[in-house]
């Protein structure tokens, strides 16, 4: 393919921040937190930290020999730690970050942090509103897979390995690249991919056109022989920056990489690939959603592009197992099906239910929701609205704040008010294992019966339990 990218970089050794002893995490539960925190723990680092629950992510990074502590506690604090990091959905109020910096100590965001990991690695940096966990997960599977290597910080737990980051000697870092607070303005990628650049974040961007900038500027950051990789059809796709680019999509035989001749089979897809007008043929995704085809497309392009082999695309494709909660299949039988995902964008939410109907076109769809954010709910209200109507019934869950306080008039009742044609319900979240179990036991029809659970929030401590008290 016309596309190539200097792999100078690669000679030389992948290094971490020098002079860490070590490093204190001020909400290490997070998806990105949790990732550095493994990094450098097994970089021979003292890792500790602090979060307010604990989860499963926190439960393992325990079991991996991570002290973490679940109140504000200065008895608690790492006072020999070399410097504190914290992730902005952390309040300047708390008690512990407070303590640091009155205390001089050296304080880092997150993405500080990961700019620091990734100044002079080859780094392929996965952007967008969404798409962009499994997309980034695709690529470090496919790179891993195919024994290129490299380093990993991903954004959900990569199903093949248990994890959401991956150590290698090779000089090669994918990390995927998040927009909230501009965080990914601060990296140096090599090879960009953008997925979306759909409305979100607008209490830190205030409008759609800044935050497409925002894009624009991230695209801007490659250096002179970088490859941008973006989806056909984004708006300002034209204002987009990088010496090389190509744009792909899942269909669509204007993009210069698509997919051809795909069908389902075995609960994903079997598809040929043209890859700027290069043809891999005979590939399979085993899971859901067009979109996840879409997803692949742009990973094959970035595997391609530093010159895995055609062969090892296919067999790397073939065994990749996703990501946890992306559109995972925690029940697939001719009864019933119970999908697990992490939408919480409208946009997320249509792509979502797209690829329910297109596996499974006959049944019943009911989608769970629990809007994330005060802010996204009121900037979103109607086009979530507008998205959970593609379910046969929807059942809202109360909003989940995360780290935002109440605005006056903003609830799941906003969105539910401008919800038409589709049954709707409102419902507690210790009242959801029940009514589901009842939903289905009382199944009305001989159809099948596809239930969603949807959201960023503590709904996701729900699928496993209707799982366990529904599948026989």
């Amino acid at each position: 393919m016309r596309a190539t990218i200097d792999t100078t970089l690669l000679q030389q050794p992948f290094q971490r921040p020098e002079a860490l002893r070590e490093l204190c995490f001020i909400g290490i539960g997070g998806i990105g937190m949790s990732a550095l925190a493994r990094f450098f723990h097994e970089q021979g680092v003292t890792v500790s930290g602090y979060d307010k629950t604990p989860t499963a992510i926190t439960r393992s990074l325990e079991t991996s020999g991570i002290a973490v502590h679940y109140s504000e506690d200065l008895s608690a604090l790492a006072r020999s730690a070399d410097a504190v990091v914290y992730t902005p959905a952390i309040p300047d109020t708390h008690l512990e970050l407070r303590w640091y910096r009155e205390n001089g100590y050296t304080i880092w965001k997150r993405s500080d942090l990961l700019q620091q990991i990734t100044k002079s690695s080859l780094n392929v940096c996965i952007a967008g509103t969404h798409g962009k966990t499994t997309t980034s997960t695709m690529v470090a599977h496919l790179l891993r897979h195919s024994g290129f290597g490299g380093n990993a910080f991903l954004g959900g737990i990569a199903a093949n390995y248990g994890t959401n980051q991956w150590s290698s000697p090779v000089n090669c870092c994918v990390v995927e690249a998040d927009e909230y607070d501009r965080s990914f303005l601060k990296l140096l990628p090599h090879i960009a991919l953008i997925s979306a650049m759909d409305p979100d974040h607008l209490d830190i961007y205030g409008d759609a056109t800044s935050m497409e900038q925002a894009f624009i500027d991230f695209s801007a950051l490659m250096p002179s022989g970088g490859l941008l990789v973006y989806k056909w059809g984004l708006q300002r796709a034209g204002d987009l920056k990088g010496p090389q680019q190509l744009s792909y999509h899942a269909r669509n035989t204007s993009a210069d990489c698509y997919a051809v001749n795909a069908v389902v089979s075995q609960g994903g897809y079997r598809f040929d690939a043209i890859i700027d007008k290069e043809k891999i043929d005979d590939l399979f995704l085993p899971m859901g959603g067009w979109h996840n085809v879409e997803n692949a497309i742009g990973a094959i392009t970035i595997a391609s592009a530093v010159s895995c082999s055609p062969q090892a695309i296919r067999e790397a494709l073939a065994c990749f197992k996703g990501v946890q909660r992306r559109f995972e299949k925690l029940i697939d039988t001719d009864r019933l099906v119970l999908i697990d995902d992490y939408a919480h964008h409208p946009e997320e939410l249509c792509v979502l239910i797209e690829g329910v109907r297109s596996q499974y076109p006959n049944a019943v769809c009911t989608i769970l929701f629990q809007p994330h954010l005060y802010s996204r709910t009121r900037d979103l209200a109607l086009p979530f609205a507008r998205a959970l109507a593609k379910a046969d019934q929807v059942v809202l869950l109360p909003l989940y704040p995360a780290r935002e306080l109440p605005i006056e008039g903003v609830s799941s009742a906003l969105i539910g008010s401008a919800i038409e044609h589709v049954p709707l319900l409102y419902l507690q979240s210790d009242a959801v294992v029940d009514w589901v179990e009842q939903e289905f036991r009382q199944q009305r029809s001989a159809k099948q019966q596809v239930f969603v659970i949807a959201g960023a929030g503590d709904i996701d401590r729900l699928p496993a339990e209707i799982k366990k008290r529904i599948e026989y």
